[in-house]
């Protein structure tokens, strides 16, 4: 029998010149009906044809030229706080393979969603991991071949990214790259410039010397293997170049950088494992705890004298050094009071390169909730504070001034993810808005209501605004299947029309897959965030591309609220909120509601309880003088009253259904 997924393929054989025909003249700001996973098959020829018809031959023809740039819309912006009204769309590249599908999969969202986050777009180290980059190079795996049999100028990731930046603007997307202050353990970074990361010499499973003199002698270490191996002259600055060959030659770069590494294990030596949480110092290497990798390379785990709830080490990673040790001893106590200066100048320098050859329009500032000072947030701020706003402040300071700062912090309590107050942590890096962690938590459940209202008062209090996440492009995981078996429309209701808060939805939520079970690894985005191959890794490991969901009940759900944003964007796309009905935190009353504080047009309903209907339910007068309101739409009742008048105190709604989402028309 065929399903309601069979029938949107069909429909879309048999209708697609009506749908692409409403994107190209303006009638849609995006292609209906179109599955994300029909839109990334589309031929390259198709694509450019669209966005030709879209927005006119030559600005596309500029667009593909990667030694020019389109403008950003925001360009011009003062500052970043568009991002506190940004309705963003994540993507971990290689779920849809190549930057290209990007723009594909771009044409399936309606104009609300107006920015863009790419995932790490930098070659990766160990298992894989987007978050361990190895070098400043594009990741290859990235590159889209039939892209480039039709546009042969671009030959590298590098070209084909700043296309896809070009193109993405010119739809009218902002776009975002993740800033990450660590790299892989032994990256090209860290054999070129190690004075920039810690380093320990270990004698088997006992840590030997610990001091900051073994950078010393691992700088040596490093300039006799080149000698030996590169036929360098005395002298010559060890650039990554120069060590590993020329970017293209990913097999050559690939086999120096090991026997590199094989060296420089031999002779004891490593770098420090990243840590998250306090106390994030005090380590010491466990003898009995160890992994042999592929290269039959022994490494000992490490752990932490006094571990906290929250504590991890990273093994496969290593932070840059941003600071000296109080005592000669890297894996101890941090003097804040002397930072290594040429590591921040190194991170900075090298982000605002990236940002100026792709013209990225925003951060996202990977992990910036650690703040290592036991004290907690300083009474002075000063330029050695955190790297990531020091990153922000050096690209603003180059006359970027739209350039923006998004957190990656989950708004825990004080003293958990980092030492002190992490919302005063987010003001003091200057971040304009931040993750949050709805995400995590199940619609209309306690934790739901409260943190939903929460971060709107912290919205209206800081200095950043939280996101009204509905899925994270990096944690689709199988731990999240629980969240989303219930209220996905609810979520992707309030994510799109209600602005008081920014939002965040992942790719590929518009047909993600109930999971009523346990899916597929290939299923979760999570998973292709790094890329195992051991079957060993029975709950990470991934056979083939990522496969979309086939929940086509979401994704017509998710469409109809899509074809509404396009009817009524321009009326409250820029629109501050006026609360009608704010979130009740005790529970007591399930709905919500809200219109436009200048000049009302819509008021938007919901009843946040998926398995309860609400009775009664009124709004205050908020126009000034009795009126009407008509329906617009009811996602549960299309028999749902057609017009509610105005009663001289308030107006008496209807009862809403479990999970309605009700819009009215201000007459």
């Amino acid at each position: 029998m065929p399903t309601l997924y069979h029938h949107f393929r069909d429909d879309w054989q048999q209708n697609r010149a009506a749908y692409l025909d409403a994107y190209q003249v303006g009638q849609q700001s995006f292609i209906p009906n179109l599955l994300p996973q029909q839109a990334v098959d589309f031929p390259v020829y198709q694509t450019l044809d669209i966005l030709a018809k879209r927005f006119g031959f030559s600005s596309v023809q500029q667009a593909l030229d990667p030694n020019q740039s389109v403008d950003s819309p925001v360009a011009g912006q003062k500052n970043g706080d568009w991002l506190k009204k940004s309705k963003m769309v994540g993507i971990n590249v290689r779920t849809i393979g190549t930057f290209w599908n990007a723009v594909n999969y771009a044409l399936t969202l309606p104009a609300l969603h107006d920015s863009i986050h790419l995932l790490p777009i930098w070659e990766p180290g160990v298992v894989g991991s987007l978050y361990g980059m190895i070098s400043w190079n594009i990741n290859p795996e990235f590159f889209s071949h039939d892209l480039y049999q039709v546009l042969n100028q671009l030959d590298t990731p590098e070209k084909q990214l700043k296309v896809v930046v070009n193109l993405l603007h010119l739809m009218g997307r902002t776009v975002g790259m993740d800033v990450i202050p660590h790299t892989d353990r032994f990256s090209e970074m860290v054999l070129s410039e190690p004075e920039l990361f810690e380093w320990v010499r270990r004698e088997g499973p006992v840590l030997v010397d610990t001091s900051e003199s073994v950078t010393e002698q691992v700088r040596h270490a490093i300039a006799d293997w080149a000698g030996a191996n590169r036929s360098l002259p005395d002298g010559a600055p060890l650039t990554p170049e120069a060590l590993f060959g020329e970017v293209s030659d990913y097999g050559g770069r690939l086999n120096r950088r090991l026997s590199l590494i094989q060296q420089l294990v031999a002779g004891g030596f490593e770098t420090v494992p990243m840590t998250m949480a306090p106390p994030y110092r005090g380590l010491y290497s466990k003898p009995d705890e160890f992994v042999v990798d592929e290269y039959g390379q022994t490494w000992y785990q490490y752990g932490f004298l006094k571990p906290g709830p929250m504590s991890r080490v990273f093994g496969p990673l290593a932070r840059y050094k941003f600071y000296h040790t109080k005592t000669n001893d890297t894996t101890g106590e941090l003097n804040f009071d002397q930072p290594n200066s040429s590591a921040w100048s190194y991170v900075s320098q090298r982000y605002f390169e990236c940002q100026q050859r792709y013209a990225f329009d925003f951060m996202r500032g990977d992990m910036a909730h650690v703040q290592m000072r036991p004290e907690g947030v300083p009474a002075q701020i000063d330029a050695y504070y955190d790297p990531l706003r020091t990153i922000k402040r050096f690209i603003r300071g180059q006359g970027v001034g739209h350039f923006g700062f998004f957190a990656e912090t989950f708004l825990a309590p004080p003293d958990t993810m980092g030492y002190g107050d992490e919302l005063s942590h987010l003001e003091a890096i200057e971040a304009e808005t931040t993750l949050g962690d709805l995400q995590s938590t199940v619609v209309n459940s306690a934790e739901f209501r409260a943190r939903f209202r929460q971060y709107l008062d912290l919205a209206q209090t800081r200095r950043f605004a939280p996101n009204f996440t509905v899925m994270t492009a990096d944690k689709d995981d199988p731990r999240f299947d629980g969240f989303y078996r219930a209220g996905n429309r609810i979520r992707y209701f309030i994510a799109l029309f209600m602005n008081s808060l920014p939002s965040y939805v992942g790719l590929g939520f518009e047909v993600r897959n109930r999971h009523e079970e346990r899916g597929a690894n290939e299923e979760y985005s999570k998973l292709y965030v790094f890329s195992i191959q051991d079957d060993t890794e029975i709950d990470k490991v991934t056979h083939g591309p990522f496969q979309w969901g086939q929940n086509a009940e979401q994704f017509q759900a998710i469409l109809q609220l899509r074809l509404l944003a396009d009817q009524l964007g321009s009326e409250i796309m820029d629109q501050p909120v006026h609360w009608l009905i704010p979130p009740d935190p005790a529970g007591v009353q399930s709905a919500i509601a809200w219109t436009q504080r200048h000049r009302p047009a819509y008021v938007f309903v919901v009843n946040l309880d998926p398995a309860k209907p609400v009775r009664h339910v009124s709004l205050p007068l908020f126009t000034g003088e009795a009126g009407k309101l008509e329906r617009v739409l009811d996602t549960t009742d299309e028999q749902a009253a057609d017009c509610c008048m105005a009663n001289g105190y308030h107006y008496p709604l209807p009862g809403l259904n479990p999970g309605a989402c009700r819009v009215y028309k201000i007459v």
